[in-house]
C-alpha cells in the first residue's frame, strides 16, 4: 500500500486581513445605512457582518485541516473544511431571507434615500471587498473553502457596485423603489452562489466523489496500469476541500509487482486526478485469473 499527502498554502495573512477590513466596513457601512435611511447599505451591513463570520468559520476549518493526524482522528480534521463551506451556505440563506423580508416592508412603505452618501459608502465596500477577494483568487478553483471565501467577496463588490449605480440613478429619477429593488438584486446575487457553494459541500460531506474527479477515467487509468487484470472496490472521496483519496483493489494474476510499482500508480494518480492519498491492496483472485488465462 501507498499513502500520499499534500497541504496548501498558508491563507492565515489573507483570512486576517481580509476579516479585519470587512469588519471596519461593516460598522462604516452600518452607521452611515442607518443615518441615510438606505436599506440597501443595511442590508449589505447585515450580508458583509455574515462574511465576516463565514471568514471566521472558513478560517477555523482552514486551521483545523492542518492538525496532524492523530489515535482519534487517523485522517486529520480536513473534513472541518468541508463543514465550514457548509455553515457558511446556511449562513447566507439566512442572510437572503432577511434582506428579502425587509425588501418587501420597504416597497410597501418607501422612504427617500441620502444617494451621496450611499454611493460613496457601497464605492468604499467595492473597494475593500474586491482586495479581500483578491487574496483568495489564487486558491479559489482548488479548495471548496476557500472558494466559498473568494466567491462571498467577489460577489460583495459586484453589489456595491449595484448600490453605487441604484444610488446615481435615484439622483436622476428620485424613484424610491430603486433602494429595496436593488436589495432584491443583491439577494439574487448572494443565493445563486451561495446554492452552488451548498450543492458541492453536502455531496462533499456525504463522501461524495468530487466534482474534479471522473471516476471512469480513474478506474480506466487504473485497468490500464502493467499486468493489472481487473479493478474493483474502487472508492474516492475528499478528506477536506483540498485533498482526496483512493482506495482500490487491484487483481494482478502475476502476483505482488512491488513498491515501484505502487509508487508510480500513486504518482499517476496525483498528476493525474490530484489524488494524494491513495491506498491500493493487490489481489490474486483465482476466479478472475482463471477467466484471463492465468490459472
Amino acid at each position: 500500500m501507498t499513502h500520499s499527502h499534500s497541504h496548501g498554502a498558508n491563507y492565515d495573512r489573507a483570512f486576517a486581513i481580509g476579516i479585519a477590513l470587512n469588519m471596519l466596513f461593516v460598522l462604516v457601512e452600518a452607521y452611515y445605512g442607518w443615518q441615510a435611511d438606505s436599506l440597501a447599505l443595511l442590508s449589505d451591513a447585515g450580508h458583509n457582518l455574515s462574511d465576516v463570520l463565514g471568514l471566521l468559520i472558513a478560517w477555523g476549518g482552514f486551521y483545523l485541516a492542518r492538525i496532524l493526524p492523530s489515535h482519534k482522528h487517523t485522517y486529520g480534521l480536513g473534513r472541518a473544511t468541508i463543514m465550514a463551506a457548509t455553515f457558511n451556505a446556511l449562513i447566507l440563506l439566512v442572510a437572503v431571507g432577511s434582506i428579502v423580508w425587509e425588501a418587501i416592508d420597504r416597497f410597501a412603505r418607501p422612504v427617500p434615500v441620502q444617494a451621496d452618501t450611499v454611493m460613496l459608502v457601497a464605492a468604499i465596500g467595492v473597494a475593500i471587498n474586491g482586495v479581500t477577494a483578491w487574496l483568495f483568487m489564487s486558491g479559489n478553483m482548488g479548495d471548496l473553502n476557500l472558494r466559498g471565501a473568494f466567491l462571498h467577496m467577489a460577489a460583495d463588490a459586484l453589489v456595491s457596485l449595484g448600490v453605487v449605480i441604484a444610488a446615481a440613478l435615484f439622483v436622476f429619477t428620485g424613484w424610491n423603489w430603486l433602494d429595496p429593488a436593488i436589495s432584491l438584486v443583491i439577494a439574487l446575487v448572494i443565493l445563486i452562489g451561495t446554492w452552488d457553494l451548498l450543492r458541492h459541500s453536502l455531496h462533499l460531506s456525504m463522501d461524495g466523489v468530487p466534482a474534479s474527479v471522473e471516476l471512469d477515467k480513474v478506474r480506466d487509468y487504473l485497468s490500464g496500469l502493467r499486468d493489472v487484470n481487473a479493478v474493483h472496490d474502487l472508492h474516492v472521496w475528499a478528506m477536506s476541500t483540498s485533498e482526496i483519496a483512493l482506495t482500490a483493489h487491484l487483481v494482478m494474476c502475476n502476483g505482488h509487482p512491488g513498491d515501484d510499482f505502487l509508487h508510480r500508480a500513486a504518482a499517476g494518480l496525483r498528476d493525474n486526478f490530484a489524488i494524494n492519498h491513495a491506498t491500493i491492496q493487490i489481489e490474486t483472485d483465482a476466479q478472475i485469473c482463471a477467466l484471463s488465462g492465468h490459472a
